[in-house]
């Protein structure tokens, strides 16, 4: 499994567009509505698969300099990235080994971490520097009493980490560039969104519902349950074209570009989506917090060009993906509250909802491996 070259893609877009047909998986998939309800399974997929398999933390761009961290939960332990003094960025938990309270929180820039207890002072490599009144601590070895690191690597515009699990693999193997050196963040935030996790991951992955959920929003500018979804490893590609895209068919094959006319959504296995238009790239990281709650994590970035440009080019395109996403968050929370209400015992996916499939298929192989 690989991904199309861009004249590739542009030839399947423009063939759907034309037959108005879209890419169809082999079969469908029904997902039992316990799996987005039960606390055993909850537990299973946040143990088991968020914590063991490496995960987007942030963008590069959230740690440009020497110093900057970025400091938050994932699958429910606090974890912490900084940007070395060598460059190198690393993921440590969040928590003194003195006596564990977090020594960084939010985003920020820092010459070292400190904890706010008790003054404890950790360099950037996440070594012990100082313990006030250390006489208090005979035997103390600061070479043992370091930030505890789990493993990370920096590849493509993304830092990825894993906390639990083998070391020595490979974190982002497979997984292509998807953002330049020139990224810039504009914002970040997040919202807690009462729905379970994979609700909202789904969301992202299929464009059945564009017409009937985002009819002044999207659909103006796009098909209706048009796109081209591709499998990469675990993860997937979903090419929603743009109605513009039709002018390629006057341009010869090997001269196409896609750029401005369609978005690429990628959805890094099991819990990122990267979205990117022309000009901003949007990262959307789904934090589970219970089996109906989510913690929705949003990094904007551009590019230097884009964002010194007078042209707006990036600041429209986060705001137009802004309000689509406002439509897909009440959806989610729609689909959790029919979930709870008995009438349906599984969630069926269409031939068209390939990626769903796909997802699913990941998650089930190793929270339910074959025996």
């Amino acid at each position: 499994m690989g991904l199309l070259s861009e004249t590739a893609l542009a030839e399947r877009v423009l063939d759907h567009v034309a037959r108005g047909t879209t890419d169809l998986a082999a079969e469908t998939w029904r997902e039992p509505v316990a799996n987005y309800r039960s606390e055993a399974r909850f537990r299973q997929e946040v143990e088991e698969v968020l914590r063991r398999v490496p995960a987007v933390f942030c963008p590069s761009a959230a740690l440009p300099d020497p110093g900057s961290y970025v400091a938050r939960d994932a699958a429910g332990v606090p974890l912490v990235a900084v940007r070395g003094r060598d460059g190198t960025v690393r993921v440590f938990r969040n928590s003194c080994r003195h006596r564990g309270t977090a020594v960084a929180c939010g985003a920020g820039d820092a010459a070292s971490l400190v904890c706010p207890y008790h003054g404890w002072v950790y360099r950037l490599d996440g070594s012990l520097r100082h313990v006030p009144d250390e006489y208090g601590f005979p035997g103390l070895d600061p070479a043992d009493r370091g930030l505890v690191a789990v493993d990370a690597v920096e590849q493509g515009g993304l830092v990825f980490a894993r906390q639990d699990g083998a070391a020595g693999q490979p974190l982002a193997a497979g997984v292509p560039v998807l953002l330049g050196d020139d990224s810039v963040l504009l914002g970040q935030g997040s919202v807690r969104i009462d729905a379970n996790w994979k609700v909202l991951v789904e969301g992202f992955l299929e464009g059945y519902h564009l017409k009937a959920t985002h009819r002044d929003t999207f659909f103006p500018f796009g098909y209706d349950n048009v796109t081209v979804v591709e499998a990469f490893g675990p993860h997937s590609r979903i090419t929603f074209p743009f109605r513009r895209v039709e002018a390629l068919r006057d341009v010869p094959p090997g001269e196409r570009s896609l750029d401005g006319l369609v978005t690429l959504v990628y959805h890094l296995f099991p819990n990122v989506i990267v979205a990117r238009l022309s000009h901003h790239t949007t990262i959307a990281v789904l934090e589970p917090l219970t089996p109906a709650v989510t913690e929705l994590v949003t990094y904007q970035l551009g590019n230097r060009r884009s964002v010194a440009s007078d042209d707006g080019g990036a600041s429209r395109d986060a705001a137009f993906v802004a309000l689509g996403a406002l439509e897909d968050q009440d959806m989610a929370r729609a689909v959790q509250r029919g979930l709870a209400s008995g009438a349906n015992e599984t969630v069926e996916f269409g031939r068209f909802e390939g990626a769903l499939t796909h997802f699913h298929r990941q998650l089930h192989a190793l929270v339910d491996p074959p025996r």
